[in-house]
């Protein structure tokens, strides 16, 4: 049965997944039809297990690590979200972009569906 704490659990192995540059790891916690978009109103939709194992290979070698800006939140349903910051390093540049995900989750404590909402205001460089 999936429990807030289900939930939590996972999103923190997402924030672990992607600090120890895991992708087997982050791709673990998506079922197989789950869906990425990230970010919201972007261009593409991430469908699928093949199409996720092939996007965190990417994001882990292009992301330094992740780090939460509060606590993770749960919900009374099969919904998750947390905030947090990415930082990465582009064109000799550190940028740091504020993050939103909000994560649905199934009966088995998987991932459904991914939002990450962020835009071009919540990317510092610096």
């Amino acid at each position: 049965m999936l429990t807030e704490k289900i939930m939590k659990h996972a999103m923190q192995q997402y924030i672990n997944g992607f600090n120890s540059k895991d992708s087997k790891l982050l791709t673990s916690l998506f079922s197989d039809t789950a869906t990425i978009e990230d970010p919201v109103g972007g261009e593409n939709i991430v469908k699928g297990k093949e199409a996720i194992t092939m996007f965190y290979g990417r994001a882990v070698e292009m992301v330094d690590r992740l780090e939460l800006a509060a606590p993770i939140r749960g919900s009374y349903g099969n919904y998750a979200a947390m905030a947090f910051n990415i930082f990465m390093t582009s064109g000799g540049k550190n940028i740091q972009i504020g993050v939103i995900d909000v994560m649905t989750f199934d009966d088995t404590g998987k991932i459904t569906e991914m939002k990450a909402y962020h835009g071009p205001g919540d990317m510092i460089e610096g």
